[in-house]
């Protein structure tokens, strides 16, 4: 009997990682009628709505384990939604997801927010891929590959997250053969920042000073092309965790601790079983686990190294980042989206909606 060639099955991740660029793009698109409209809820709400309708389309079993919505009460996608088709024997994921990194921007007409998704395959006999942390904001502590290499090949021990700035920044630059007043550190501008901006400036370092969206700020030491060597300070906890699958996919590193935001929180949070946690410092692959994960983000408003949305005529023009973990492939898309042809499903009326009333066009304009 002729023997029958066996057949090997893709690798689902690689398609289906297009469609998570897509679900991005689709909050991007949808969202960009309301940038410096003073109304950051709506604009939520149609990025979630854009997310949910793409999920919809997905063969996939999906269920969001870190979501967005509590800190700012705003509409959102929420903890323990179930997203995609959920055909039995479809793959599964963990997702993180925030619709809008940065919906103030948004509102304000600001540089710097995105749509950002990381989806993660659970181990075998794992709860989450990705770690829910219950506090509304985290320290955190990011760095690229040839810091992370040169700290674990030496053997030092001190480069902490609770190690002072003045003991920090030496060990950077000697890993990245830079002089201290060559070093680019990254910290949001807030407050209670005040004393390690003013340290890092008594060290000579210059400051790149952001006010909202740390994803992409804790990610930018990784990125092959960056221009950030350091990212350090407080914000917020699942942002904490979207950075960390997409520094997983660069293999750079991110060191984060949860920091409540006064006494009544930590008293709440010890109550709720977390007091063991609260000193621990998790490491990237703490929060982000498993080998196959994806991280995709699109640009609403001008993001470091991703122009935001652009209308050219009848066209808009999207900027995306995709990262998958298991290759570290970094890829940078850039669609031409015709805005006379193009829809997008929305969840809020199960079926495909036309761009071009929303958006307009130039040839409207003159109209």
């Amino acid at each position: 009997m002729e023997s029958v060639p066996s057949y090997k099955m893709p690798d689902l991740e690689r398609v289906l990682a297009f469609d998570f660029v897509r679900a991005t793009e689709a909050a991007a698109l949808n969202v960009i009628r309301w940038v410096g409209k003073g109304e950051k809820e709506k604009a939520d709400a149609a990025a979630c709505d854009a997310i949910r309708g793409m999920f919809d389309l997905m063969d996939i079993c999906a269920e969001v384990v870190i979501g967005e919505g509590l800190k700012d009460e705003a509409p959102g996608i929420f903890k323990g939604e179930k997203l995609g088709r959920w055909i039995p024997g479809s793959p599964r994921f963990d997702i993180a997801v925030d619709p809008i990194d940065g919906t103030t921007n948004v509102s304000k007409g600001l540089p710097g927010s995105l749509a950002v998704i990381a989806a993660a395959v659970p181990e075998q006999d794992s709860e989450h891929a990705l770690k829910d942390l219950p506090s509304y904001y985290a320290m955190k502590l990011a760095y690229g590959p040839q810091v992370k290499n040169y700290v674990e090949t030496s053997g030092i021990e001190s480069f902490r997250l609770d190690t002072p700035v003045e003991e920090l920044l030496p060990i950077v630059a000697r890993a990245l053969r830079k002089r201290l007043s060559d070093l680019v550190v990254c910290v949001m501008d807030r407050p209670r920042h005040a004393q390690l901006i003013a340290e890092i400036r008594k060290l000579g370092c210059s400051l790149r000073l952001i006010e909202h969206g740390d994803i992409t700020a804790a990610m930018a030491p990784s990125l092959p092309d960056g221009d950030i060597d350091l990212y350090i300070g407080i914000g917020g906890a699942p942002e904490a965790v979207l950075a960390a699958a997409g520094i997983r996919c660069l293999g750079g590193e991110i060191q984060v601790r949860m920091w409540p935001k006064d006494e009544k929180e930590k008293q709440k949070l010890i109550e709720q079983g977390y007091g063991d946690e609260l000193d621990t410092i998790f490491y990237a692959k703490d929060l982000a686990k498993g080998s196959s994960i994806i991280f995709s983000a699109t640009a609403i408003s001008d993001a470091p190294g991703l122009p935001g949305v652009r209308i050219r005529g009848n066209h808009a023009v999207t900027h995306s980042v995709l990262m998958r973990s298991r290759t570290q492939t970094v890829r940078y898309i850039r669609t031409h989206h015709n805005l006379q042809l193009k829809t997008i499903r929305l969840r809020s009326s199960q079926a495909e909606h036309t761009l071009a009333n929303d958006v307009g066009t130039e040839e409207e304009a003159y109209q």
